[in-house]
């Protein structure tokens, strides 16, 4: 599909990542528009190409076929407001707010344009991200392709049925990423005991780590099935995974993911 135009309220580091995204898949930059009032992020994207407005959110989203929300939660209310009066019903508004509902994006948005949530996470700094996306109504094919477009530049995008099962990507993807950290630190300080030199641990857990992802997002058999496949009988990993299970992991990462979704939907509430 041809470029299309794109506001950006808010400058961040994930408005930076998904802009960055967009420029490597070749899209325009002067289609591209974004709003913020630090001068920093203003200027780091200006450097790219983007027309920056630092005063006006809604001189920046006035006209354009899609806007991203990227503001915090918190104040995202108020910049709703602001937009609300300039918004229309060929417009696509996508919001990368943890935990704000599509109830209370409509509400403050008013009933022109159309809306999607996004649950993005860290990794798409880096181009390697896992975003789940919810539209509050049935989008049409143009809209749907925008919203892959502009997500898709830093990652995988995954289309949810319902906004409720957000909460669990939250529990999964959106904290995934801190989940993963803490295994890895815990596995590179024993590396350290062991005799390894903090480099050589650091390069190795993280190499294993996207080597297992890849072979788990490429094969065509089952996680569980791939760790059956590396756990010979009686050799050193069956050891170490007898540890796992005897110490209950599987339980405590449901308690833990539990804990996530719980504190998610929280967060809806509190932010309504």
């Amino acid at each position: 599909m041809s470029d299309f135009l794109t506001a950006f309220v808010g400058a961040g580091n994930m408005a930076k990542s998904i802009v960055g995204g967009m420029l490597s898949s070749a899209f325009d930059s002067s289609k591209l528009r974004a709003s913020d009032p630090l001068q920093a992020n203003r200027d780091s994207l200006r450097q790219l190409g983007v027309t920056t407005v630092s005063d006006s959110n809604s001189e920046a989203v006035r006209g354009v076929d899609v806007v991203v929300l990227a503001v915090k939660p918190q104040i995202l209310k108020a910049v709703c407001n602001e937009l609300q009066p300039v918004l229309n019903r060929t417009q696509l508004v996508l919001s990368i707010a943890a935990g704000v509902s599509e109830a209370s994006l409509r509400a403050w948005l008013g009933e022109e344009p159309a809306i999607v949530r996004c649950m993005p996470n860290t990794p798409a700094l880096l181009g390697s991200g896992a975003t789940a996306v919810h539209g509050e109504a049935p989008l049409d094919a143009r809209q749907r392709a925008q919203v892959e477009r502009v997500l898709g530049a830093v990652g995988l995008v995954t289309w949810v049925d319902a906004e409720e099962l957000l909460h669990g990507v939250t529990a999964l993807s959106g904290s995934g990423p801190a989940y993963f950290f803490q295994f890895m630190e815990a596995m590179i300080d024993e590396a350290q005991r062991m005799g390894l030199s903090e480099k050589d641990a650091r390069d190795l857990c993280a190499q294993t780590c996207i080597g297992a992802g890849r072979m788990v997002a490429e094969s065509d058999v089952s996680a569980a099935e791939l760790r059956r496949r590396v756990t010979s009988p009686g050799g050193t990993t069956e050891r170490a995974v007898a540890v796992f299970s005897e110490e209950g992991l599987e339980d405590l990462v449901r308690r833990a993911m539990r804990e996530c979704y719980t504190r998610s939907q929280e967060l809806a509430e509190e932010l309504a």
